[in-house]
């Protein structure tokens, strides 16, 4: 038997989520982060022009794009795909698919009803079957196939090879209700998130061992129970198809036959205009030509676009002077040139007029983009330094970066563990704070880092330069020898009592010569400092930011290393930042005094007041001769110890991710306005995950995670405090940031065993502001949804959060299915 995925050992008990690689401080008023009452949001509807049934045409065949093959048909296996979902999605049942409002919805396909029958002492579900649900095979679906999946993914056997445990490992039995049709589950501890297990439901002869389980089901699926079934897995073509199921029970599925194809994003433009495909996700380029080629298609004028375009009349006219020219090389050159253009011009013009059959279909993706701060280690394990690039950032503007070109709502996301539109979302980002530079420049100083911090020495390096050390050593060798010889003389002559009182006298008056020697030259050394200095800042070396009035101030000349401190004491307006964060993040708890509130509200009119003064938060203390932050930017890196801060920014380099390194570089500019400069390095998308994010190799990245309607299961893998393994290591699940609180993990808990459905959200909020405050994961916004069809087909497209129905999909006119991806195969 071979074993697929990884081991057991190394995999926490989660459900997976799919990574999506394409992811401040003003404090405000404690009534922003409230949760009493839900806020009300919305989010973008779904785009599928939708039709009834009986408009919609029986027969025919869609070619439906996926990124690549599946390279398996088990969804809890490690390596299932987009494409696994896509086809088990057509295949197999699932209770409770998403609504279009993110939401579980009981699926009537399967289920009569489902529903918590008993709290207490455990918590007892009864599921009560559809009496027609059946397998291909003609099984009836049942409380074996219940067992079977429940054995299979509990965790308790490591002969079968998972990557999704959570849920299944709180059922203590399953059992046969009153009948066949009823399935009862009792839970050994209280699971919220019920209504995620048994979604896809698999076939007890799936499940049923491990042999069938990890290998089985990996390339086939012969027992399937949904409106369509598996015909052939061709790797050669890259192809699986699906036909229509003579076993289905329900609504009969319109099309024939439905052709998940292979096609890299790259190859999307020329599938579409070759017909090969009706259905396929794309990116704002192949987006704008479809719009040019139904823009152009309607008003007869020759194309102003694509090869050639841009030539002007002058350019034209040389190229066919040279082409007719009596220089008969420069002659060939160009016309190889022109006619390779013109073949180029005209496969062009074909491609947009095929390019007019297609619509493109727009939503929101149910999926965020963050940028993910590395805290493991280097500048970014200083929650401090995370807080500053975290209020550097105007994602209002990376927002509409995105999403305005595409007439999409440019709005950012404010929370980890919904979406707009979702029931319990609420923007949670005031628990961190708006974008505010000033207060990003002042947490960098707290920090340590300031300007002309990269040209100072290490902590552990001692004062002078090794030539004055050198000096130093030379000074002492000198008086060593001074001092035998004069041992020596002693020994060898004798004096007389009066002799050595003389000699006494001498050495007194030579040392009350050295202390006015040392008196001088420290008054000197004071002089050069400046005179401006207070007494207590010649003392300790320390100047107080905002106390001096010289916002982006010159540096001065530092003074000797071994009177001016390296230690940065906290500043009192980082402390009521500190302060302020946490107050916020819990403010939706009730278990605040009212003592409490009252010194934190004190100490935030404080640091109110301190923000106001010019050159930076007075109180927060850095070395002498540092200038005070700009107020609007600072010029030049920030250092601290003889390093310059830098973060390594890695992005991925296909050319499907051009607007993700857009806004890459738009942050790396937001960043450069506070001192923080960037390292951007661009990696091959099929490396940028498994060898940058998972590994931690990176500072900073953007990445994506799909959105879901189990946040307390789904969301602790991602925001859960690693834990150190017994190689020294962190096991970090999928927290990739490597930052999680104690607190954020208990909150986790206690929601996912919240059977009060309100009372779980109001959980999830909690932990939302505590994850904002730890600064490790900062949404930026939902990622946008564009997805060409053919314009004749109904009931498919942007979907947003629903699942798809698949039997509902086909074309609106029965002469043209199948038109125009029939044209060529």
């Amino acid at each position: 038997m071979s074993h697929v995925g990884v081991p057991r050992g190394t995999v926490r008990k989660r459900r997976s989520l799919a990574l999506l690689t394409a992811g401040v401080l003003t404090i405000p008023a404690l009534a922003g982060c409230s949760s009493d009452s839900e806020e009300t949001s919305r989010g973008v509807p779904q785009d599928i022009a939708p039709a009834a049934r009986d408009r919609v045409a029986d027969g025919s065949t869609v070619n439906w794009a996926v990124d690549a093959m599946p390279t398996t048909l088990n969804a809890f296996q490690a390596d299932a795909d987009s494409a696994t979902t896509k086809i088990t999605g057509a295949l197999l049942p699932t209770l409770f698919p998403m609504d279009a409002a993110g939401q579980p919805k009981l699926n009537p396909d399967y289920l009569e009803s489902a529903k918590i029958i008993e709290r207490e002492p455990k918590q007892v579900v009864l599921y009560k079957l559809n009496q027609q649900a059946v397998w291909s095979d003609g099984r009836e679906i049942g409380a074996p196939d219940f067992v079977a999946q429940w054995r299979a993914l509990s965790g308790k056997d490591s002969a079968f090879w998972t990557a999704r445990n959570a849920g299944y490992e709180r059922i203590e039995k399953i059992e046969r209700g009153a009948d066949d049709l009823q399935v009862r589950v009792t839970f050994a501890k209280p699971y919220a998130d019920w209504r995620s297990l048994f979604s896809p439901l698999y076939p007890k002869e799936i499940t049923g061992s491990p042999d069938t389980f990890n290998d089985g089901a990996r390339t086939a699926l012969k027992n399937t129970a949904g409106p369509f079934q598996l015909k052939s897995v061709s790797k050669a073509k890259g192809t699986v198809t699906l036909v229509r199921s003579p076993r289905w029970w329900g609504e009969k599925a319109k099309l024939d036959s439905i052709v998940f194809r292979a096609v890299a994003p790259k190859d999307r433009t020329k599938a579409l205009a070759d017909g090969t495909v009706h259905i396929t996700d794309v990116d704002a380029a192949t987006a704008d030509r479809i719009a040019l080629a139904l823009r152009d298609g309607s008003n007869g004028q020759p194309l102003t676009h694509g090869p050639g375009a841009d030539l002007t009349p002058a350019a034209a006219l040389r190229s066919w002077a040279l082409a007719h020219g009596s220089d008969e090389e420069q002659a060939e050159i160009a016309q190889v040139a022109r006619e390779k253009n013109r073949k180029a011009v005209v496969v062009y013009g074909a491609e947009q007029k095929a390019l007019r059959g297609y619509a493109v279909r727009k939503s929101l993706e149910p999926a965020y983009t963050q940028l993910a701060l590395n805290g493991e280690s280097g500048p970014l394990a200083d929650d401090r330094v995370r807080r500053a690039v975290a209020r550097a950032l105007d994602r209002q503007e990376l927002a509409e970066t995105v999403l305005k070109p595409l007439g999409l709502p440019a709005k950012p996301l404010g929370s980890h563990l919904a979406l707009a539109g979702q029931p319990g979302y609420k923007d949670g980002s005031g628990a961190l704070g708006d974008q505010n530079t000033k207060e990003a420049q002042a947490l960098l100083a707290d920090a340590g880092w300031t300007q002309g911090g990269a040209a100072e020495k290490p902590k552990d390096t001692k004062a002078g330069s090794e030539a004055e050390k050198k000096d130093a050593e030379d000074k002492k060798k000198d008086a060593d020898k001074e001092d035998k010889e004069g041992t020596e003389s002693t020994e060898s002559t004798e004096k007389t009592e009066a002799d050595e009182k003389k000699t006494d006298k001498d050495e007194e008056q030579a040392e009350k010569k050295a202390d006015k020697t040392d008196k001088d030259e420290e008054k000197a050394d004071r002089a050069a400092v400046g005179a401006d200095d207070s007494a207590a800042s010649r003392a300790e070396g320390l100047y107080i930011v905002g106390q001096d009035n010289k916002p982006g101030a010159a540096p001065v000349q530092a003074p000797d290393a071994s009177t001016a401190t390296h230690v940065l004491a906290p500043s009192r307006a980082a402390a009521a930042q500190s302060l302020a964060l946490l107050r916020q993040a819990s403010a939706v708890s009730e278990d605040s005094t009212t003592a409490e509130a009252a010194s934190k509200a004190t100490i935030q009119d404080k640091a109110t007041a301190q923000d106001k003064q010019p050159g930076g938060a007075a109180g927060a203390y850095a070395p002498l001769g540092t200038a005070a932050p700009a107020p609007a930017s600072v010029k030049g890196p920030l250092g601290k110890d003889g390093k310059t801060l830098t973060l390594r920014f890695v992005l991925p380099s296909g050319p499907g991710s051009q607007s993700l390194r857009g806004v890459g570089d738009r942050i790396a500019a937001m960043l450069e306005k506070i001192g923080i400069g960037t390292e951007i390095t661009k990696v091959p998308d099929e490396s940028y995950f498994k060898d940058h994010i998972a590994s931690g190799d990176y500072d900073l990245a953007l990445y994506s995670w799909p959105a879901t309607a189990y946040p307390a299961t789904d969301g602790r893998p991602i925001y859960a405090k690693p834990e150190p393994a017994t190689d020294g290591s962190l096991l970090v699940e999928q927290n990739y940031t490597r930052v999680g609180t104690d607190h954020i993990d208990q909150l986790f808990d206690q929601a996912v065993a919240e059977l009060d459905e309100k009372a779980a959200r109001e959980l999830m909020k909690q932990a939302d502001a505590r994850i904002w405050a730890a600064a490790g994961s900062i949404p930026l916004f939902q990622r946008p949804q564009l997805v060409a069809v053919d314009k004749k087909l109904a009931n498919v497209g942007a979907f947003g959060f629903a699942a798809p129905r698949y039997q509902d999909i086909g074309f609106t006119d029965r002469q043209a299915a199948g038109s125009p991806a029939d044209r060529k195969k």
